[in-house]
């Protein structure tokens, strides 16, 4: 972030400089004591388990120039004064975005958005200086704190954007003001909250709300329902696909290996073959969503070619590696029904050899499709795995379902604790065996992960020692 006045921001939210304080810069933007920096501005947000009011004293003494608070403070810090700090980071945000040259791109579906953002970022990084959302910081603080720490000379903007409720994707995007957006796919994740696919469609397409005059949508042509889409003339509509053989971008000639999948690119007058270092049609998606909108954005095939042979995930997304013996493939960062079944369809792509062994945790605000999902997904594990362990209350559906399709009581279980799932597993678990671990954030199936890791490390130490 370049040096802005408290007086500009005071502006840009709405807010009143405390004392005589208008021309004193910050540098930066920071919500946390912990992470502040020489110059921030501490940002004091209220939480459900903490208020940010208490550490104003701890982020001055670390080194914030003012802070952006609801109360004053009879101590002297330099405050911009507002009726809610939250809604005062969007507005802020929203005014430095204004003075940013930068192209930006805005990107949301239901599954797969923090994997395009990383794919698009890395096209656009070999010819542009290109700023991106770190992890998968995409709501209504993680937004705009991302936008907020582009620099001046930032050419392209990668955002990616998260919503649950309808009106949240609206207030992300103008706050954003994209150049280009992206619309990935359209599932289940979220419906407890949107009622249907259709509802879920709608808070998606809100991404609009702020698109530029003269932006770029670019949409799954593949997915029917935004497919249906492509009459409005709201905005200029990019489709790419692969099953679709009349949207604009496709691929074809695709290719599974033990190197990943690689396929061809055709459209918008340019074809040329791509070799993506990772597995599954639902990547190949993924990169076409970033291939079509960094096509648009002027990168040339050779560049996108080489930003994807290289293409390496963010964390406990299909993060595959091998440790005592087994194939871990580490998944656990979200889960929904399209995102295991793809998980479940890349596991059975691969070459391993022992057994193939999943580790399910629960999918999350499914509402009242919990149970026929969970129970799918068993369906569908059934045709793939040789063992199915479960945990969540929805764990019994997935299990039925994978009964139905064939697995017996021994192959196919359901915990309700994470330690018996793990002593399950590691005394049915062999070396040579793959082991997909995955579920919805709220589950942490990650620490699931963790203690199979440190018995199995145990063990292989016992067995040296004998």
């Amino acid at each position: 972030m370049r040096p802005v006045t408290l007086q500009q921001i005071a502006a840009w939210c709405g807010g009143a400089v405390t004392r005589g304080d208008e021309e004193l810069t910050v540098e930066g933007v920071s919500r946390s004591s912990r992470d502040i920096r020489p110059g921030d501005l501490y940002v004091a947000l209220q939480g459900q388990r903490f208020d940010g009011h208490s550490f104003i004293a701890e982020a001055m003494r670390k080194g914030a120039r003012a802070a952006l608070s609801m109360f004053p403070n009879g101590d002297g810090t330099p405050m911009v004064l507002v009726e809610d700090t939250l809604t005062a980071l969007g507005d802020i945000a929203a005014g430095y975005r204004s003075t940013l040259p930068a192209c930006v791109f805005g990107i949301t579906g239901s599954v797969g958005k923090t994997t395009t953002k990383e794919m698009l970022a890395q096209i656009l990084s070999r010819s542009m200086r290109t700023c991106k959302t770190q992890e998968n910081y995409n709501n209504n603080i993680g937004l705009p704190l991302t936008i907020l720490s582009a620099p001046d000379d930032c050419e392209a903007l990668v955002l990616e954007m998260g919503m649950n409720h309808f009106g949240e994707m609206s207030r992300l995007t103008r706050i954003a003001k994209p150049d280009v957006v992206i619309v990935g796919n359209i599932g289940t994740m979220h419906i407890e909250n949107l009622g249907s696919r259709e509802g879920i469609l709608k808070a998606k397409l809100e991404i609009l709300d702020g698109l530029a005059a003269d932006g770029i949508a670019v949409f799954n042509g593949d997915e029917p329902l935004l497919w249906d889409l492509r009459e409005r003339e709201t905005c200029k509509l990019l489709y790419y696909g692969v099953e679709n053989a009349n949207v604009d971008v496709r691929a074809s000639d695709i290719e599974n290996g033990e190197e990943g999948v690689s396929f061809t690119v055709t459209g918008l007058g340019r074809s040329f073959r791509v070799q993506l270092p990772i597995d599954g049609q639902h990547n190949v998606h993924n990169a076409l969503a970033a291939i079509t909108a960094a096509l648009e954005a002027g990168a040339e095939p050779e560049q996108i070619v080489s930003a994807l042979a290289v293409f390496s995930n963010t964390g406990m997304r299909q993060n595959t590696y091998k440790k005592f013996g087994y194939t871990i493939i580490d998944d656990c960062y979200n889960a929904g029904p399209e995102s295991v079944e793809a998980a479940l369809r890349v596991l059975s792509d691969r070459r391993c050899e022992g057994r193939k062994i999943a580790v399910l945790g629960d999918m999350l605000e499914l509402g009242n499709r919990a149970s026929a999902e969970h129970y799918r997904v068993g369906r569908i594990a059934a045709g793939i795995v040789d063992e199915l362990l479960c945990f969540g209350p929805n764990g019994p559906s997935t299990i039925t379902g994978a009964q139905t399709g064939g697995m017996t009581p021994r192959s196919a279980i359901a915990f309700d604790t994470k330690e018996e799932l793990v002593n399950t597993l590691v005394y049915q678990a062999r070396p040579g065996d793959m082991i997909l671990f995955k579920g919805s954030r709220g589950m942490k199936m990650e620490q699931v992960l963790s203690a199979f890791l440190e018995k199995a490390e145990a063990a292989a130490r016992e067995a040296e020692d004998l």
